[in-house]
């Protein structure tokens, strides 16, 4: 896993067409903006985990 530290405002880039951007932090709260292509599906982690759950495959997340 890799940490890294950022301030509102700044992004972070996965590949060429993904980026995270923090948007607010509010006590223990992180507010993220996710742009990327629509045909890549961006999920909480506990959607994902209900989705493979339906379809019956193993998850790899």
């Amino acid at each position: 896993m890799l940490v890294i530290g950022r301030e509102i405002g700044e992004i972070i880039a996965i590949d060429d067409n993904i980026k995270v951007q923090v948007l607010e932090v509010d006590g223990n709260t992180v507010r993220f903006g996710i742009s990327a292509p629509r045909d890549i599906q961006v999920h909480r982690a506990e959607v994902y985990h209900r989705i493979v759950a339906l379809r019956g495959k193993p998850e790899d997340a």
